[in-house]
């Protein structure tokens, strides 16, 4: 399997490595790599691989065979041998983007406390689907606490499970149709605040600022009626 170092480090840029395989559809596969996965809402990082003079852009990173991570060119392009020893490095503005979103996205799931159905990232805004009938009355009261966990900077840490304890604890998990992340049976906790008064701790296998003051300012932006028991709520990054 890819060594995936940004579970190690999230703000962990450039990394050496070396390809251990190429895909049916052009993709690199690294024994190491700081290149997050399309998963989970959160989209695959871009960037560019180096080597001998040489250089691919990579325009986004997907889940392989065997628990590996492919590095996409942005076009069909020679690649870098297997064996080959090179350099990669992210769209860190890209990348830290979805950091801040993904994390103010765990905020909102606060603010709003009903079941999640569904969610998306981008560099600019993310939105999340709830199992709710009704929209909130109060438009100004959820771009209020979302802002007001982002002034408290709280921290944003990690913490690991069994899959047995996270089976005992199902309040855990908010998302209704996908099923949290368990490689190795150990389950992968986010926490925001202290672990004695958590604002909110969840199962995620994706990539968080380390402070949610870091995150910046927020907008509430449109509330979407999807379906009979679901409402779409929209949040955007003001910078």
């Amino acid at each position: 399997m890819t060594h995936m170092l940004f579970r190690d480090d999230a703000y962990l840029r450039d990394a050496d490595a070396r390809v251990v395989a190429h895909t049916p559809e052009g993709g690199v596969v690294l024994d190491t790599t700081v290149f997050y996965p399309t998963g989970g809402g959160q989209p695959g990082d871009s960037g560019v691989l180096e080597w001998d003079g040489q250089r691919v852009p990579i325009a986004t990173t997907l889940k392989a065979q065997d628990d590996q991570i492919a590095l996409v060119p942005a076009e069909p392009q020679p690649l870098p041998c297997i064996g080959t020893y090179v350099t990669q490095s992210l769209d860190w503005d890209r990348r830290h983007r979805h950091m801040r979103v993904h994390t103010a996205l765990h905020l909102l799931s606060v603010v709003v406390p009903f079941g999640v159905t569904g969610g998306a990232i981008s560099a600019n805004h993310g939105r999340l689907d709830f199992d709710m009938a009704d929209a909130p009355e109060d438009r100004a009261a959820i771009e209020d606490a979302l802002n007001y966990y982002v002034m408290e900077d709280a921290q944003v840490s990690e913490d690991w499970m069994s899959a047995k304890e996270l089976d005992a604890n199902p309040r855990l998990i908010k998302t209704m149709a996908v099923k949290p992340p368990r490689g190795a049976g150990r389950v992968r906790l986010v926490r925001i605040g202290d672990k004695a008064s958590a604002i909110d701790v969840q199962p995620c296998g994706g990539t968080h600022v380390a402070r949610t003051g870091e995150i910046g300012q927020l907008r509430l932006g449109k509330i979407e009626k999807k379906g009979r028991m679901n409402r779409r709520i929209y949040i955007h990054l003001d910078n």
